[in-house]
Formats: C-alpha cells, structure tokens, sequence
C-alpha cells in the first residue's frame, strides 16, 4: 500500500467521526476567542487520536497546539480555525476548516514515520475579529516556530485553488462630544453623531479616488442615547483592504484623516483603538498549490479558475501572515451553496449538508496527500526544509 493509499484509509475510517466533529462545531457556534466548547471538541479528537495536545498556547485559552508522536525531518503544520460569526453562526464553514485539518492530521500521522514528517495541528482561534487574531498573536508568540510548511482549506460556493485574499486592518473609532437638550439647547451640546456622519460622507466621497481593489467599510457600534439628546458618544468599527501591508498602510493613513475630518467640523474629541496587527496578503506557495489541485482532482473535484465571482471576489485571512513567513496554501473548497455565498445565513445552512461533509473528507485526503507530496518531492522538500527553522519538540509558551 502507498503512502497515499494509507493515508486515505486511515481518514476514511473515521469519516462518520470527522463529519459528527463538524456538525457538533457547528451547533454550538462561538465568536472569537470565546470557542470554549469548539475548541476543545477539535482537542479531544486529536487525543483520541494519539496526539499530544497543549491547551491555551501563547496565553490565549482557546488556541493549542496538537502534536503526532515522533520527531520527522519535516514538519507540516496544519491550522484548525473553529470561530462563528456574531449573530449568523458558522456562515464561514469553520467548522469544516477545523474537521478537515483534524482528517488530514490523522492520515498524515498513520505514514508519518516511513515519510520522515511531524505532524502538527495549530487550533487557531478567533480569525473573524479582524485584528490581533489568533494566527497573528500565535506566530508574535512562536507556536509557528520550527514548521516548515502550513495549509489549510476553507469552504466557499466553488473550488478556487489560489483565491485573491488580500491584506485589512479592522479599528474601533470613538467620538467624544458634549450631551445636551437636542430642542432646548442644542448649541450647547457637541454632536458625536455628525462627527460619524461627516466622517462617513468623506469615505463615500474618497471611495471614487481609491485604487482599484481597495475596499472600505463599516458599522456604527453606538449612535446615541435617545433622540432627544445630543449624542456625546458614538463608535465604529470599519475594516479597510489593500492588495498587500504596504499598500494597506497607505489606505489606512487616507480613511483616518476622514475620522479626523468628522472631529474637526464638529469639534468632538477622536480615539481610534485597533489596527496594530493586520492581516497580511496570502502568498501562495505555487509549487504545494500545484500538489494540492492534483490531488483534489484526483478526488473528482474540479476547480474554477477564472470568471466574474473568482476575479472580484477579495477576502482577507490571517493565514496571509503565516504565508509570509513560511510556504502555505490556502484553496478554497466548494459546497456547492449558491446562490448563497459567505457570511450569509443561508451559506451556514450548507455547511453541514452532504456536499459540505463531502469537503470535510475530500479536503483532508486533499491536504495529506499533499504534504505526502511535499515530503518525497525530490525539489519541493529540501526548499521546505531550508526555509525554516529547525524543528523542536518543545512546545510553545503557554
């Protein structure tokens, strides 16, 4: 039996596990940093399965970081994401993320040793937040230290191999005004509330000026007490997009003197929290994406390259940092949803339906054999094994 043939098995054994792993993650969705229950439901699993599971890595209770038994030469490291979205529950499909990433982690383990590979699943918490996320934090702390490659697929209406996934910052605003009687004595109050609404009108007027691609938008948190008071406090929270950091910083820079702009006029005070630790672009390694389509290919799926949805569509992930520190691959797997599409409520109905449980088992065969690739490439493995450093058996700080 091949690497590949043993692999397979091995995780369509536990396809019936895999599929009720899902569907439990998705019944009881949780938002950032607060998956208690998913996180320890993808944990759990992995133990059973003889992994060695660290809770709360890098000071942060709902990530963790799972190891297989041995010390291989190359070390794959597969990232399990497990947050819902607020209000709409797992209209992302992380809970197909987070199965696929615990199959894959069982196949890789059963050919683990003849293949010369350790086998690392990195539970990475809270990737909708926007800002100084799970991925983010894990990687300033060293739980990424010593892998040297990371992979992850993530459900969509349709199979894209290398999706556009772009860099975003995500911010708080606050203003801060002067309350009174809105009829009495409305000169005497500062208005927070124009200060937003003059802040809004310049993002639609620079919107027109903005390179193509850039993305702004956003959701008032807080207009006001009643309408009878001038509001002395409001808050926001906006997301921008760029096509890479740099041209992100850029955007970032125009959007704030909006914020400021909405200060001036009106003479509220400005606070802006957030922003520090944005999501970088994904890189896609184009050899382990080549590996990867092949092996999806040979499962019957098959993959839409271009067209009005692939070439418009831009998303953003903190798996673009990981990409830039190390090879990855981030393709997305169809469920065949439309014409419902991400962050719907429709599309998280889809995600326990047969054609999503399908991607759950497709995608963990998908990524072990690709990592099975990986490791007896006479070229893609010792690239691999140079771009990272040595790996280690101590786990990281918790």
């Amino acid at each position: 039996m091949t690497p590949k043939e043993a692999a397979a098995r091995a995780i369509r054994e536990r396809s019936a596990r895999l599929v009720d792993l899902s569907h439990r993650i998705h019944e009881t969705p949780e938002i950032g940093f607060e998956e208690f229950v998913s996180s320890r439901l993808v944990a759990d699993e992995l133990s059973h399965e003889g992994f060695g599971v660290t809770m709360g890595v890098c000071d942060l209770p709902t990530a963790f970081d799972a190891r297989s038994r041995g010390a291989g030469g190359l070390a794959v490291g597969l990232c399990a994401e497990y947050d819902s979205l607020p209000g709409i529950g797992h209209a992302c499909g992380h809970n197909i993320i987070a199965a696929a990433a615990v199959g894959a982690a069982i196949g890789l383990a059963a050919v683990a040793d003849d293949l010369d590979v350790t086998v690392r699943v990195l539970g990475t918490p809270a990737e909708e937040v926007g800002n100084a996320s799970g991925k983010v934090l894990m990687l300033e702390r060293g739980a990424f230290d010593g892998l040297h490659l990371a992979m992850m697929v993530h459900p969509a209406p349709l199979d894209v191999l290398m999706p556009r996934l772009i860099a975003a910052a995500t911010f708080d605003v606050h203003y801060t005004g002067v309350a009174s009687h809105a009829s009495a004595f409305p000169e005497r109050g500062v208005n927070a509330a124009d200060a937003l609404t003059v802040a809004q009108t310049a993002i639609g007027l620079l919107r027109q000026h903005l390179p193509e691609g850039d993305r702004v938008h956003g959701i008032v948190t807080y207009g006001g007490e009643a309408p009878n008071i001038v509001p002395a406090r409001t808050s926001a929270r906006y997301t921008v997009r760029s096509a890479s950091l740099e041209q992100l910083e850029h955007l970032r820079e125009r959007v704030i003197r909006c914020f400021e702009a909405g200060a001036q006029a009106t003479g509220a005070s400005l606070g802006i929290e957030g922003g520090d630790l944005p999501y970088a672009e994904v890189v896609h390694d184009a050899e382990l994406a080549a590996a990867y389509r092949s092996n999806a290919e040979a499962l019957g799926r098959q993959f839409v390259d271009r067209g009005p949805m692939v070439e418009r569509s831009a998303a953003s992930t903190d798996m673009g940092n990981v990409s830039r520190r190390m090879a990855s691959i981030h393709p997305l797997i169809g469920i065949d949803s439309l014409p419902a599409v991400n962050h719907q409520p429709e599309f998280a109905d889809c995600c326990v339906r047969p054609a999503a449980d399908r991607a759950v088992v497709d995608g963990a065969i998908a990524l072990a054999w690709t990592a099975i690739d990986a490791a007896t490439s006479g070229s893609l493995r010792p690239r691999l094994l140079a771009g990272s450093q040595p790996f280690s058996d101590a786990p990281p700080s918790t």
